[in-house]
């Protein structure tokens, strides 16, 4: 059942919708970041005051999260269009390079529908008398993205039942995140600086100051065309750095970055690169699975015709 205010509960019940008084609505679009920044959006075309927050008409468009009522623990996946012009931005960056940069990871995403008695304003904006939520989820998955429009999944809270127990399973390699609180590891302790040096791409940066230990590692530019942007190192060795996703734009010579080394989650790299045994989270020497074997059968069958025979 959808919760509303005693105020919008009896507006609809004394309503009457007539093609002289129809329904005035709107929808609502929160954001919730992983960071702590709180977007809001709206499809209307003046801006609306609600619950503190003054949601945007002439920003971001948000386009989705249809309302669903069903019995059971399903997780109800929805998909929403995000349609951005190059002029809007988020944290500094264009909004769909932000996006491709991961900045919806972790996020909650909620639909409200805003009930008005009139469009007049005040202050500027709309006030709704007020408004019911229809859909709230977390980022799922960034689907596609586009130079003026990104695809989003959204998942209901329920997508944490999928969750395997026990959260940390029996491997060979290390469960840690590397330079998480589990891990321990200072990611400062093993980073460094460069510079991007001549001949590199939007895939391959040269440097050299390069080694295998910055492999599965990170590289997050300070400077030039791609200031702020972070990728994974895929590849890399004395001369060179490969990126597993290609930059926004052709780095240039001398542009700055900062580089974290990587870790394959092996016993044997905690050990040599890091010294870190003591928090390491693997289990290398539990046994591979077996399969039965032809003569280990024919010995447990005629061990059991011994014992019939022996009875």
């Amino acid at each position: 059942m959808k919760t509303a205010t005693a105020a919008l509960i009896s507006y609809l019940n004394n309503l009457r919708p007539t093609s002289d008084a129809p329904l005035q609505v709107g929808d609502l679009f929160t954001i919730w970041l992983a960071n702590g920044s709180i977007l809001t959006y709206t499809n209307l075309d003046l801006p609306v005051s609600w619950n503190g927050y003054v949601y945007s008409a002439s920003a971001v468009l948000v386009a989705g999260l249809r309302y669903k009522c069903a019995l059971g623990l399903n997780v109800d996946s929805q998909q929403i269009t995000i349609s951005a012009r190059s002029t809007d931005t988020l944290g500094g960056v264009p909004f769909m390079q932000a996006l491709q940069e991961g900045a919806f990871d972790g996020a909650i995403i909620q639909r409200e529908k805003a009930f008005f008695s009139s469009w007049a304003t005040t202050g500027g904006s709309l006030v709704p008398i007020g408004a019911a939520i229809m859909f709230k989820g977390r980022d799922s998955s960034v689907d596609q993205i586009g130079r003026t429009t990104a695809q989003i999944t959204v998942a209901a809270d329920t997508v944490f039942l999928d969750i395997d127990m026990p959260r940390r399973v029996w491997s060979p390699q290390c469960t840690h995140v590397l330079y998480d609180s589990g891990c321990s590891l200072a990611r400062g302790t093993y980073s460094a600086s460069g510079a991007v040096g001549a001949a590199s791409s939007q895939t391959i940066i040269a440097w050299s100051g390069s080694s295998i230990n910055y492999a599965q590692g990170s590289i997050t530019f300070t400077s030039g065309a791609n200031a702020g942007v972070v990728r994974t190192i895929k590849t890399a060795n004395s001369a060179v750095l490969g990126l597993a996703y290609p930059l926004p734009n052709v780095p240039a010579v001398g542009d700055a970055f900062t580089v974290a080394q990587g870790c394959d989650h092996t016993m044997a790299t905690c050990q040599s690169r890091f010294n870190n045994l003591s928090n390491f989270r693997g289990y290398p020497f539990v046994p591979p699975p077996q399969i039965m074997t032809g003569p280990l059968s024919t010995s447990w069958a005629s061990n059991s015709g011994a014992g019939k025979g022996g009875k």
